[in-house]
């Protein structure tokens, strides 16, 4: 007997995110919320250029987490450029503006989405030069844990002025992104429902997840 793909994706999946829970009972309400959020996240990764091809979206909930949409570069790669570094922001915010632009409220769904970002744009501002704004700067550490030996206070070394300016700068990228990944759902509202449809359809079968992602990968293109 062969092991194949298939059963390796499993075993990934099952590692990093828990086993499927197909036992958990979700209203059809929920479950319409998490096939848009997730839907949005596809389609906002398809959507642009820079960010990395779409791996597999589900809505079968695995340990924590209510669905999936996952990205994998082509490549390996040992550096991020700041197109990138956009692109994956942008795709982060997908989940939130899909929910935004179909049922006109957010969930709580978004929350680790709007951490991952708002930890990538605030990198990208103070650690890795990428800001026009604040421009070629390095900011160092604010703090941490005191007990690996860091110090007991915060360290700062820049000013409050330029503290803010930070925070403005985070939040300016972080909305222009936003505002970016619901106009692209919103010009391919068509497609967004389409998606959504095909993960609320497979989700209710009892086919194996990686033949649920066959069959969606099949019926959105």
């Amino acid at each position: 007997q062969c092991v194949e793909n298939e059963e390796f994706e499993q075993a990934k999946d099952k590692v990093l995110l828990g086993a499927e829970r197909r036992s958990l009972v979700m209203n059809e309400r929920d479950r319409e919320v998490t096939a848009y959020h997730e839907a949005g996240h596809a389609l906002v990764a398809m959507l642009t250029p820079a960010g990395d091809p779409v791996h597999k979206v589900t809505i079968i909930p695995r340990g924590m987490a209510l669905g999936v949409t996952q990205t994998l570069p082509e490549e390996d790669r040992l550096n991020f450029t700041r197109d990138q570094i956009l692109a994956g922001i942008k795709h982060a915010m997908g989940g939130r503006a899909a929910e935004e632009l179909v049922f006109n409220q957010f969930s709580t769904g978004a929350s680790n989405d709007l951490e991952q970002a708002t930890s990538w744009a605030r990198r990208m501002v103070c650690k890795y030069g990428m800001s026009e704004k604040i421009g070629p700067v390095s900011f160092g550490d604010e703090g941490g844990d005191v007990f690996l030996g860091r110090d007991f206070a915060n360290r700062k070394d820049y000013s409050e002025a330029t503290a803010r300016e930070i925070d403005e700068e985070v939040g300016e990228v972080l909305n222009s992104l936003y505002v970016d990944a619901r106009v692209l759902l919103e010009e391919n509202r068509d497609l967004l429902n389409r998606i959504a449809n095909a993960l609320l359809e497979i989700s209710g079968t009892m086919l194996p997840e990686f033949q649920c992602m066959k069959k969606f990968a099949n019926g959105a293109t």
